[in-house]
């Protein structure tokens, strides 16, 4: 199984120290959010810096294998503002060629705030700048992810059935998504484990985070993670796993080892 540590965990280093930190724990990839390689305008990042952190990742032996949490930055975007929905389309566009140059197969669009549907037509608009990423996407050899999230974080692909459903309307394999295990946990009326066992089937779960639905790395809740492993072993699921917690505790790089540890813990005895 493969673990990615999504990146701002440790966004209090630099990039050299997240990759080295990162690889050392055991991590098999970086999720990269991009706002942490620049906290305005990370879709313009020069090419040679896009190189620079490709190159800085790989040698450490930790690659980006995806992107996630894109409408950070720049500021004011939105996929249902009529108003600035062009320009979120321009960038999503443009973090998809981001994505491409540093070496990532997937991007996850979560960005709740972003997608608040608060007016007829909101839907549509979310739904149609879907079409556009997954087609960008796809002509890139990568997968657009839609993230379910939870009714308290947003109103729109508030959970996997409803997810899926938008996916199944666009249409294009490109465009998947996903089980992120807090949101589950918050959400849904099923139990994880058999959330995963009744949809990785279909093919539509291109992606997984874990975390714990008190927000803490797996292991540092009342989630038990083990009959999650197992159901993603049981279904044959390939895609990575991105650790995502969004409460560090101790502290960053405390949180990305215990995380690890505890998960290589369950990797072992499933595989025992």
């Amino acid at each position: 199984m493969q673990f990615a540590l999504c990146n701002e965990v440790l966004r209090g280093m630099d990039f050299p120290q997240q990759a080295r930190l990162a690889a050392s724990l055991g991590y098999d990839a970086l999720e990269v959010a991009p706002f942490t390689l620049d906290p305005e305008a990370p879709h313009r990042l020069p090419a040679a810096r896009r190189a620079e952190l490709r190159r800085i990742a790989e040698d450490a032996g930790i690659p980006i294998a995806g992107l996630h949490w894109l409408l950070v930055a720049p500021a004011g975007l939105s996929i249902t503002d009529a108003g600035l929905h062009a320009g979120t389309v321009d960038v999503m566009r443009a973090l998809i060629d981001l994505a491409a140059d540093l070496g990532a197969r997937y991007l996850v669009h979560g960005s709740p705030a972003q997608r608040r549907v608060e007016a007829p037509g909101d839907a549509a608009r979310a739904e149609a700048a879907l079409a556009v990423a997954a087609r960008h996407a796809g002509a890139a050899g990568q997968t657009y992810v839609l993230e379910p999230l939870d009714s308290a974080q947003t109103n729109w692909a508030a959970d996997i059935a409803e997810a899926a459903e938008i996916v199944a309307r666009i249409g294009d394999p490109a465009l998947r998504t996903m089980l992120d295990v807090s949101a589950a946990g918050r959400g849904e009326a099923e139990d994880v484990a058999d959330l995963l066992r009744r949809w990785v089937p279909t093919g539509l779960i291109a992606h997984v985070h874990l975390n714990d639905r008190n927000r803490r790395a797996p292991g540092q809740g009342s989630d038990r993670f083990a009959p999650v492993l197992a159901a993603l072993d049981e279904t044959g699921y390939a895609g990575i796993c991105g650790v995502e917690p969004f409460d560090y505790q101790p502290d960053g790089p405390g949180c990305a080892a215990r995380a690890i540890g505890y998960l290589r813990g369950i990797e072992e005895a499933l595989n025992a």
